[in-house]
């Protein structure tokens, strides 16, 4: 499917959800963290909606809420000529997995773009920020890792703003070793579902929510209860990135696509070359990378493997991850620290790689990491919002941002990954 959408269908399908308020026609400006749409009505009071595209006219109903009010989209007035109907039916009938699935693939970066460049100036106060797109993503087929809501024992996403669940018989998105799982697989009981599988091990993994009971699964699916984890039983794929071979267990964090993991990787190794390049100090001594929030292991192992002169110390809060990048790590000189980074006694470091959780570094942990000393930081956030708030901190204790570069993991949702540079005053 392509071309714009018929508006007026479209939007009656979303309006039968939600109960009516006060009717007002705004004009929506930009998308903000969140994926919502900034508006504002003819007295110029923002109203938030979601739905809507920047550049709309659009009728809403205002829910008055402490903030920003919020607008149920009613109707399109005027669309934006990047509008395009969704590609998966299931966004039509209200799967709430894409939310950007209106916005052409086009617009998708440029609009992220956009939003990261508003956030680093309004909450970053970073009068002129630099920011440029990474490398481009397949949009399809990409997703590894998807958790799903059971209903009559088959999997489904969840109804936008709403815990009724949609059926699915496909997903455009989900990786093809996910998706014969999603269309066939049988999960009696279940409740919920955690699906991984290795892109390129070809190995999978379903963990069930609250117990395993009547699953019909392939047989090379390794299935797990969440009370079997519970318990203490560990379960694990592995997956190949960077030539280097990750063992991820289900209770793990890893990025949700391989591609988007090499990405990643590949832009922080761009801002850390000449670093990297450098090798051991004068003294003869290995210089030291701080990986805070570590994860598996991913950035310490693919910028620190084949490379001499340095050492990595890592810090990761969640046990099941340390175990795995303690395994992952064992071919370089690293130092898995289990504690949270707030907690960690920071060693003198050259350089930081922080990739931190949608809320960020927050004061205490972008104080702690600087007190590494480091002559530079490189921050991975996975939020706009978190982005510029970071930035915020990070400039008013010593570093000072250089260039962000916006690697678009999640197409067709608001999700936002931003890589940022900060060099030492």
């Amino acid at each position: 499917m392509g071309g714009h959408a018929d508006d007026t269908a479209y939007a009656a399908d979303v309006t039968d959800q939600f109960v009516e308020g006060e009717i007002e026609t705004v004009l929506a400006e930009r998308l903000v963290a969140g994926g919502e749409a900034l508006a504002r009505r003819d007295d110029g009071k923002v109203v938030l909606v979601a739905g809507a595209l920047p550049g709309e006219r659009v009728e809403v109903s205002v829910e008055h809420r402490q903030g920003a009010d919020r607008g149920r989209l009613r109707m399109i007035l005027e669309a934006s000529p990047d509008r395009i109907e969704p590609k998966c039916d299931h966004v039509i009938e209200g799967c709430g997995g894409c939310d950007l699935a209106t916005l052409s693939e086009e617009a998708q970066i440029p609009t992220k773009i956009e939003l990261v460049t508003d956030s680093l100036r309004r909450l970053g106060r970073i009068p002129e920020p630099v920011v440029r797109a990474g490398p481009a993503l397949d949009p399809w087929g990409f997703r590894t890792t998807l958790r799903v809501a059971i209903t009559h024992g088959r999997a489904g996403l969840r109804r936008a703003e709403s815990h009724e669940v949609v059926e699915l018989d496909s997903c455009a998105v989900s990786h093809p070793l996910i998706q014969d799982l999603l269309v066939e697989g049988r999960y009696g009981a279940a409740t919920e579902v955690m699906l991984r599988v290795g892109a390129n091990t070809g190995e999978r993994m379903a963990v069930i929510t609250p117990t395993v009971g009547e699953v019909s699964l392939p047989s090379d699916v390794l299935v797990v209860g969440a009370d079997e984890l519970a318990a203490g039983r560990r379960a694990w794929i592995h997956e190949q990135v960077g030539g280097r071979l990750w063992r991820i267990s289900a209770e793990s964090f890893f990025q949700t696509r391989p591609d988007g993991a090499l990405a990643l990787v590949e832009v922080v190794r761009s801002l850390t070359e000449d670093m990297l390049a450098e090798g051991s100090t004068r003294s003869g001594h290995p210089r030291t990378l701080v990986d805070a929030y570590c994860g598996v292991g991913l950035f310490a192992g693919s910028l620190l493997g084949g490379v001499s002169g340095w050492r990595a110390v890592a810090a990761e809060r969640s046990r099941s991850s340390v175990a795995d990048a303690k395994q992952n790590l064992a071919d370089i000189d690293a130092r898995v620290v289990g504690t949270s980074v707030e907690r960690l006694r920071t060693p003198k470091a050259d350089l930081v790689v922080a990739d931190p959780s949608r809320a960020g570094l927050g004061r205490r942990g972008a104080h702690v990491l600087a007190s590494t000393g480091a002559s530079r930081l490189i921050l991975v956030s996975c939020d706009p919002a978190s982005a510029g708030r970071d930035a915020a901190l990070l400039s008013a204790i010593g570093y000072a941002p250089t260039e962000s570069i916006v690697v678009d993991l999640f197409p067709h949702t608001h999700h936002t990954e931003v890589v940022t540079r900060f060099d030492r005053r």
